[in-house]
This record gives structure tokens, sequence and C-alpha cells, in this order.
């Protein structure tokens, strides 16, 4: 559950207060999570560097999430690392927890800022958190040289100093440039202004054609129909259970029903296939058009 404005400048206060760990106060909090899995551990471990995440949280601010959002994702990210921390490997909690924070912020921040999936793979996050500071730093330097860069050298460059292709570039230069918008604005400002969605092409089938199917599926409804009635019973039986059942029956069980043998069945139905498609070949044409 999202926090609220409240709650986030609580948390704020608490962080604040909160005790400052030694490097060895650290560590036995650590192995205490991992070997004993102590709440209370934990629960200090992730009070201490509460700070942390929320200084991280709002180095993110300029990308329009909610503060409280992005604290909240900085914790989700500081306990991801408090369980994943490996207290052998001699590395201070919070230089490993700087990571997981930073990922989670990053992931929220992505998937917030467009409908569309702005970028999944690292080198697409390392450029969509560098691109516009990359190239501001290229303008004031070009400017500087008394250069004058076109876009293309421009992405070209960026792509060389971030270490991405050229076309993931000029993709994410593409999705920030603009903002989704709803497809119920109007194109106007006019109160009758035509909305976006009507100019787009339903690609569902036309009334005319509708009508014209259902006409089609009506006729050859009544030609099955009387192509059924052309069969004695037994075929009709053989037909409804092998043709027209959600689940088919198998021609043993219905050898066992009949008492005939499973090939008896066979070409029973065989037969009945052959007299409805006698029947249904006075029609010419007109059924190998609706059945094509």
């Amino acid at each position: 559950m999202p926090l609220d404005a409240p709650q986030t400048s609580s948390m704020s206060r608490t962080a604040m207060k909160a005790e400052m760990l030694d490097a060895e106060t650290e560590l036995a909090l650590a192995y205490a999570w991992r070997d004993q899995r102590d709440e209370e551990a934990l629960h200090r471990l992730i009070t201490a560097y509460m700070r942390l995440a929320i200084s991280m949280a709002s180095k993110f601010r300029r990308y329009g999430a909610p503060m409280n959002d992005l604290i909240q994702e900085a914790g989700l990210g500081l306990m991801k690392a408090a369980d994943k921390f490996d207290p052998d490997r001699g590395v201070r909690f919070s230089t490993y927890a700087v990571w997981w924070i930073k990922a989670s912020i990053q992931d929220y921040v992505m998937r917030n800022w467009s409908m569309v999936r702005t970028g999944s793979t690292s080198s697409q996050k390392s450029l969509f958190f560098n691109m516009r500071r990359v190239q501001a730093r290229l303008e004031r330097k070009a400017m500087a040289n008394g250069e004058e860069l076109d876009g293309y050298q421009l992405r070209e460059m960026i792509a060389h100093e971030v270490g991405v292709p050229l076309r993931d570039v000029e993709m994410m230069q593409g999705r920030l440039s603009g903002s989704d918008f709803s497809l119920n604005a109007t194109q106007s400002s006019e109160d009758e202004g035509r909305e976006w969605i009507d100019t787009l092409e339903d690609d569902g089938p036309r009334g005319d054609q509708l009508v014209e199917q259902d006409h089609d599926l009506g006729a050859l409804r009544n030609w099955l129909t009387d192509a059924m009635q052309n069969l004695n019973e037994r075929e009709r039986f053989i037909v409804r259970e092998r043709k027209l059942r959600d689940a088919p029956r198998t021609l043993e069980s219905l050898g066992t029903e009949l008492k005939l043998s499973k090939e008896r069945v066979r070409q029973l139905e065989a037969a009945a296939f052959q007299k409805m498609r006698k029947h249904l070949e006075k029609h010419g044409s007109e059924v190998h058009n609706l059945l094509a």
C-alpha cells in the first residue's frame, strides 16, 4: 500500500533519529539475521540504514514520481539487500545495500514513466538515467569549443559515451520526447471536438459484412439440416455423436452401444457423409464458397 504524506514525514523523522551502526555491530546483526532469522536484528539493520534509502530516493524526484512512492521502493530495495547480504564477504552492508536500493528505485521509475515500456535491459536502464545528463555535458563542451552538433552526431556521441548501440539512443530519445495522452482527449479545444480514439480504424468486421455473414451462416445451417434429414435414424445418430458433440465419441463406444464392430460404425459414418455431400452438391459452388 502506498505511503501518504504524513507517513512519509514520520518515516523520515524516525530515520534521522535512528542509531548509527559501527562495523562490528552491523556484522553481528547481519549474522543474527542470516543464521538465526532474528527479526529484531533485521529491524535494527533496516532502521539504521533507512536514512540512506530516503537520501537515495530524494535524488530521483526529478523524474516526477511521488516522493512517498520513491521512499517505499527504496525501503523494499533495502529489505532485499538485507535478505541477500552475505556478511562473510567482508563488505559493509551499506555499500552492498546501495546497489539494491538504486535498482529498486530505478525499476519503479521506469515502470511508471510511461504506459509504454521504456526499457528492461541494463544498457537501456543506463541510457534512461544518463542520456540527458550526458547530452547536456556534450552540448556544453561543443558550445565551449565553438562547435555545432547536428542530431545524428549528438546521438552517436551519446551512444559512444554511455556504451550502447546507436539504435538504442534513437529509440530512447523517441520515447522520452513525448508523453502519454488519453485517447479520449479531444483533437481541438472546441467542445464538440472529435476524440483521438475516433480516428483509430476498427479492425472488426463492418456492419454490412456482419449481415452478410449471418445470412450465409443461416443458409449453410438450413442446407446442413436438410442433408441430415436425408439420412436414416442410425446414420443421423452416428453423425451427431461423432461431429456435433463438444466431446466427440469414439467409434468403439458407439459400436458398443449399437452392438456393431468399430469398423462397421466407421463404414456407416463414411456412408452418411457421402449422402450429405451429394445432397449439398445440389447447391453447387455456393457451398464451396461458404466452406472455403
